[in-house]
């Protein structure tokens, strides 16, 4: 088939890779404009970008696509034969007007199953609100947030480990799998997702991150793992922000916050109910470490105590 593909972040450039390798051509990349990153704030391109240079295919990259001339971008590569526009966390809103210009309309990759965790962030949600499993939905794109007929899905466990990086990647090969899949078996039924059930996985804000040790062991273990890689879930010792990486909890009690025991291999912390053992740390402008690393920097002994996160930045956005 000739495609247009819509990505940005790896999670899309995965799925771009899997379609060439299947044989199809992409006529035209859109991918959100190069952002600052790394120490010195440069202009990075995003790895869909960086895939479809590589590739040799022509990349578009405006800032957003209500304009007339973004759209007329769009509507040639349909004029020179694309059929269809396959969209992967693009990140930016594709209007009706740009739905509609494919002659067999814009699919979608979704990681999770549909309709719980519609969204931005069903990946981290999944994680922090305790789901057994999760998955990828390819849809039929319509003007709501998520909300067209499911092509082909496929669920994948959350294993006690994972974390937003690893289940990322597993869902990521997933989704590039499925699509291909659909692309093979073109055209194929579409089934309406079901009323009941619908949850939203909202963006990931940074001031979540914060730590209230009042929450469960177990639902801050869920909240590591959640914000591992991104925002990195934080706490407060002596007025400085340090960051954990890794935890896992333990039922034993305490006084929420306050250190139990430490050793070389963890730090156990009380939770409002169990504690966590804490066994990679990271403070302020350092790097991560294990805990027998990080004592070596910055003493701890038990009964000191991590301070609190506001009552608002507890809260379960889960919720």
């Amino acid at each position: 088939m000739k495609l247009i593909f819509a990505g940005t972040p790896e999670f899309a450039a995965q799925a771009l890779d899997a379609i060439l390798a299947a044989g199809h051509e992409v006529l035209l990349v859109l991918t959100q404009p190069d952002r600052p990153a790394g120490r010195g704030m440069s202009l990075q391109p995003s790895p869909v970008k960086q895939r479809a240079l590589l590739a040799g295919i022509e990349v578009f990259q405006p800032p957003g696509l209500k304009e007339a001339e973004a759209q007329a971008r769009v509507a040639a590569a349909v004029a020179d034969g694309a059929e269809l526009m396959v969209v992967v966390a693009y990140g930016l809103l594709l209007p009706q007007a740009v739905l509609d210009l494919p002659p067999m309309g814009c699919i979608n990759i979704h990681a999770s199953l549909l309709p719980r965790w519609r969204g931005a962030a069903p990946i981290q949600r999944a994680i922090e609100a305790g789901d057994d499993e999760t998955g990828v939905c390819i849809m039929q794109m319509e003007a709501g947030l998520d909300t067209g007929p499911v092509l082909l899905s496929a669920a994948l466990p959350i294993a006690a480990d994972d974390n937003a990086a690893s289940l990322h990647d597993k869902l990521a090969e997933l989704g590039a799998r499925l699509c291909v899949e659909v692309l093979r078996r073109w055209p194929l039924p579409a089934t309406p997702q079901a009323a009941t059930g619908v949850t939203y996985a909202r963006k990931i804000d940074k001031a979540e991150a914060m730590i209230d040790w009042r929450r469960t062991a177990i639902e801050l273990d869920r909240h590591v793992r959640a914000f591992n890689p991104f925002p990195g879930a934080q706490t407060r010792f002596a007025g400085q922000n340090i960051k954990l990486w890794r935890a896992w909890p333990l039922a034993v009690a305490g006084e929420p916050g306050c250190i139990l025991a430490l050793d070389r291999e963890q730090i156990v912390v009380a939770c409002g109910e169990g504690a966590l053992a804490i066994g990679e740390l990271q403070k302020a402008g350092g790097k991560r470490l294990p805990v027998r690393e990080f004592l070596a920097g910055r003493p701890l002994k038990p009964g000191d105590f991590f301070e609190f996160a506001t009552a608002a930045a507890g809260e379960n956005p889960a919720e």
